[in-house]
């Protein structure tokens, strides 16, 4: 089979001969299972905390009530997008690149890298930000919006998405010290906006002193506010001696954007995919039961969505092996390492779906008591969340692939989701008016997803041309 992705072999007067770092020799040579986990349990620890602060915000914002509850689950989808386009996509890309050359001793190639990332991520942050002003109110409107769920969307939306090229500055920085195999900076910077949003939301929210009441767009101003702070940490570690790379204010190179973008674009796509069967579906609901159901399916999917931080935690510790051990040549070890996270992965996502489907109150009441949104975010985790050990395994299959630059089969199993979950959902509500049926569609369309990537990847699809 041809695959799309194709890794390029860079300049040969840019290879440095420089001797490999301790940290890059051990990626390559220390046994699987424990290297994995020491680079991948301070990204887990700090994906949860982070993941914490925003069920606390949820928490928060849900005081104001199921009109502003309902307009978070509208922009929630958006936000994530963001996160997971420059974290996941592009971020893994990035790292790929990063990860490829330390392989390959190309040092300078990896300190130029840096400079490239930044200029692609800083132009996207804009594009997104004006994308969502612009077109904010006809996206919720869409997606189901209306009255009182409408206005808090576009109070909350206003405030993320003008900050929202500071999403993208941090995790292109993130995403570079990550690329050498140094997870814990990463994790120690948002680990301080974490600790710092935790009091400053509600502050924000409900206001303290002088400080007014923002209401939901207060919630907006706390995740701008420490996004910036994480930034600027990161920027101060990454010009600093201790780091493995440094932006170079070298000549710019397409070969460099490239190397970047081919796994980063197409990784993109593989998350539009991901966002629009969520939104797709959000709308199916909202379209079909009303508000206060369309706040219980955002509230029960929102755990769903939690996972891909979760997962990203084990995730980014894979692009760096997987594209180290490539870089070098090193083809089974990376597919070893990709078939162990990936079993990881599924056990922890696991773990979270079937507590979830087997006490789905203690989540969905620390938001909301509506018995509406309580029935339906209810029926959502018992059908959806036995399945979510599927999703785990795939997204930890799609950031192995991009450390390996190979991003195919990713794309499709993606897209088989969408179809089942979308399609299906659509033609199970149309035939039988019910939103059991649609959430069996998406419990079905998990599977496929996880069972189709993991088969294809385990058969060595990568390694064929």
């Amino acid at each position: 089979m041809t695959v799309i992705v194709p890794i390029p072999a860079l300049a040969a007067e840019k290879i440095s001969v420089e001797p490999m770092s301790a940290r890059t020799l051990r990626l390559l040579q220390a046994p699987i299972l424990p290297t994995l986990l020491m680079l991948a349990w301070p990204n887990i620890l700090v994906m949860l905390a982070q993941a914490s602060t925003g069920l606390i915000e949820t928490w928060w914002v849900s005081h104001l009530g199921t009109d502003a509850l309902a307009g978070m689950a509208l922009v929630f989808p958006g936000f994530m997008m963001m996160q997971m386009l420059s974290a996941g996509a592009m971020g893994g890309g990035i790292s790929s690149a990063i990860a490829r050359a330390m392989g390959g001793n190309r040092h300078a190639d990896a300190n130029a890298l840096v400079l490239h990332a930044l200029i692609i991520n800083v132009l996207l942050g804009v594009l997104f930000s004006i994308l969502f002003l612009a077109f904010g109110p006809n996206i919720y409107r869409a997606m189901g919006g209306r009255d009182g769920s409408l206005d808090a969307a576009l109070q909350y939306s206003n405030v993320v998405f003008a900050g929202n090229v500071l999403v993208w500055t941090m995790n292109a920085l993130a995403s570079s010290i990550r690329g050498t195999g140094n997870m814990l900076v990463p994790s120690m910077a948002v680990c301080i906006g974490v600790v710092l949003l935790i009091p400053l939301s509600p502050v924000l929210i409900f206001g303290l002193g002088p400080i007014p009441a923002m209401g939901i767009a207060g919630g907006g101003a706390a995740v701008v506010l420490t996004t910036a702070m994480t930034t600027v940490v990161l920027g101060f570690y990454i010009m600093s001696t201790r780091s493995l790379v440094r932006p170079a204010l070298a000549r710019l190179r397409w070969t460099l954007f490239a190397d970047i973008l081919r796994v980063g674009a197409v990784g993109s796509v593989s998350t539009f995919q991901t966002t629009l069967t969520v939104a797709l579906t959000t709308a199916l609901v909202g379209a079909a039961a009303g508000p206060d159901a369309l706040a219980g399916y955002g509230t029960g999917s929102r755990l769903e969505y939690l996972l891909i931080p979760l997962v990203f935690g084990l995730g980014a510790p894979l692009v760096a092996l997987v594209g180290t051990n490539i870089g070098a040549g090193q083809q089974q070890r990376a597919l070893r390492v990709t078939l162990i996270g990936g079993a990881l992965a599924f056990a922890m996502t696991e773990a979270v779906g079937i507590a979830a489907a087997i006490w789905p109150m203690a989540w969905l009441s620390l938001f909301d008591h509506d018995p509406r949104m309580l029935e339906t975010g209810a029926a959502y985790l018992r059908i959806v969340g036995p399945t979510y050990g599927f999703f785990g395994l795939g997204l930890c299959l799609y950031f192995a692939s991009q450390g390996a630059g190979r991003l195919l089969w990713p794309l499709l199993a993606g897209l088989l989701r969408m179809v089942l979950a979308v399609g299906g959902g659509w033609l199970a509500f149309y035939l039988t008016g019910s939103l059991l049926w649609v959430f069996a569609a998406l419990s079905f369309a998990l599977v496929a997803y996880g069972v189709s990537l993991g088969s294809a990847i385990a058969s060595g699809v990568w390694f064929r041309r």
